[in-house]
């Protein structure tokens, strides 16, 4: 249909894969995570996290990563109704 897009991964920029990827790793302890996202994104984690929440809302995320975006999303409301 006219105005239908394709998504596909190549959709996201790199960054935005290399957040998702970070998401699918195991961290060994605290600090862990917090150091490879400034040693291999170059972010800080407060910067990491706000792009994170943002690329959770983004459909090319989901249809990149959908166990992980349904996975981070079920998570982010858990704590949304903890509040």
């Amino acid at each position: 249909m006219p105005g239908d897009t394709v998504l596909s991964m190549e959709d996201l920029t790199p960054r935005e894969q290399g957040i998702l990827a970070m998401e699918r790793r195991g961290f060994s302890g605290p600090g862990a995570k917090e150091r490879a996202i400034r040693e291999q994104l170059g972010l800080p984690p407060v910067r990491y996290y706000q792009l994170l929440n943002a690329l959770l809302d983004d459909p090319r995320a989901l249809a990149h990563d959908p166990i992980t975006v349904n996975r981070l999303r079920r998570v982010r409301e858990a704590r949304r109704g903890e509040r």
